[in-house]
């Protein structure tokens, strides 16, 4: 497929299908976890209990970029940062509103 170049201001993150993808595995390893330990399989329930752990990471961190909401993508004419116009001491006491890249063009 080929770039178009607007990719960033176009792109959307299925967080929602993820979000109900990773809960719907957390639901089938919790059961699985459950299952083999009652059945007396310790090595599936193991293996199903490290599934539990990777989907609960999974769930949260999903979870996490839903609340943070859309971010803003520039466009390509915006540059990523303003260039440092001079070197200073990290460890100089910086007034509200200074923060350090110099002045504003």
């Amino acid at each position: 497929m080929p770039r178009t170049g607007n990719e960033p201001a176009t792109a959307r993150s299925p967080l929602r299908l993820r979000c109900g993808l990773a809960s719907w595995g957390l639901v089938w390893s919790v059961a699985g976890t459950v299952l083999f330990a009652v059945t007396d399989h310790p090595g599936w329930a193991i293996a199903c209990g490290v599934l539990v752990a990777v989907t609960a990471v999974d769930l949260s961190l999903v979870i996490r970029h839903i609340r943070q909401g859309p971010h803003f993508q520039p466009g390509r004419d915006v540059p990523p940062y303003r260039p440092v116009s001079e070197r200073r001491d990290p460890w100089e006491h910086r007034g509200p509103g200074d923060d350090g890249r110099g002045p504003s063009p």
